[in-house]
């Protein structure tokens, strides 16, 4: 059952947490289940005239709008590559559907689309449909942006999205710091006086995901990990194929900053939102080779091992500091909301 207060959808509902896997559950996937949207990955994978072809839809409602290291047309434009590639498609073309406010800034809006153009050729993907709507003042803020897209997809890649082959042993790697997007994000919402020290690592990740794949066949699993952060990802891994994982703190690559403002609210890293960072799960024998075409990209030079797939049936641990264990548990909402 969906947790409801007032029978009402609540903020929470759609933090990527476990209330927002109750409503998808409750409400979308017992009228819409088939045994494509049933995988629930970041991208559908379908048959098109015998090639198989992956499908992402995202929307965006980030406040604000602009932010340290980007904006919500950069975001938007990332987040549906990264879906795509995170699922061992090559992404190749995209839509874009903006909702406007009225009295939206024109100067604003040509930055957004400047923006999005940029980063899709940066990405090597074409914006070939859209849409555009524009509500009355006071029924949107300022903008939202949905993006799908669409990349062909090799057969045996298909079961990385959903985890098919994961086993005992396979070794978890993240390209990179994590909770650097939400920290941008609460520092420009709040007006911090260190916003600067933090930026988001909005980024596509298609090229150095490309680079993995072409490196080795033995990639079991593959997610960004963007609303519910890195502990989300890797608790819903759990979860879906039945398997333990032990993840290392020290092992973590995080900021100073972000763990200082992490510290000041209260805040876990391992569940603060990310926009450039892809969590894989390799057999151990090919995770140094993966490491190393990883940190020969830009956005994969602080490449970490930060864990691995143990036997213990569903079960998340954390290795602490000090030796001990904690259980990681998915929250039931978000610690901070509209960062994507």
């Amino acid at each position: 059952m969906v947790t409801m207060e007032n029978k009402k959808v609540l903020l929470n509902h759609g933090s990527g947490g476990r209330l927002t896997h109750q409503l998808i559950d409750s409400i979308f996937g017992s009228r819409f289940s088939n045994p494509v949207l049933d995988q629930r990955t970041d991208s559908a994978v379908i048959d098109v005239s015998g090639q198989k072809v992956a499908f992402t839809t995202d929307s965006f409602v980030v406040n604000p709008i602009f932010f340290p290291g980007g904006n919500i047309g950069k975001l938007a434009v990332c987040g549906t590559v990264n879906d795509l590639a995170v699922s061992g498609a090559t992404p190749q073309a995209l839509s874009v559907s903006f909702i406007i406010e009225e009295g939206f800034s024109f100067d604003e809006l040509e930055k957004i689309a400047e923006s999005m153009a940029l980063t899709a050729k940066e990405a090597g993907v074409s914006i070939v449909t859209g849409d555009t709507k524009v509500v009355n003042r006071g029924m949107a803020d300022k903008i939202f942006i949905n993006t799908s897209g669409i990349g062909p997809i090799r057969q045996e890649r298909a079961g990385i999205g959903p985890g098919e082959k994961v086993k005992e042993g396979d070794v978890v790697i993240v390209n990179g710091f994590i909770g650097d997007h939400g920290m941008a994000i609460l520092a420009a919402r709040e007006e911090l006086p260190f916003s600067a020290d933090v930026k988001s690592d909005c980024a596509p990740l298609n090229h150095l995901i490309a680079d993995i794949l072409d490196t080795t066949d033995q990639v079991t699993f593959m997610r960004d990990a963007t609303r519910g952060g890195l502990g989300t990802v890797i608790c819903e891994l759990a979860e879906s194929r039945n398997a333990g994982i032990l993840i290392e703190e020290k092992a973590l690559p995080v900021r100073n900053a972000v763990k200082s403002m992490s510290d000041m609210f209260g805040f876990d890293p391992l569940f603060i939102a990310n926009e450039g960072k892809v969590v894989l799960t390799v057999r151990e024998k090919d995770s140094e080779r993966v490491l190393g075409a990883m940190r020969k990209n830009p956005l994969g030079t602080d490449a970490a091992v930060i864990g691995r797939v143990t036997a213990d049936k569903g079960i998340v641990e954390m290795k602490t500091m000090i030796g001990g264990r904690r259980i990681i548990s998915m929250p039931a909402g978000d610690q901070l909301p509209r960062i994507c």
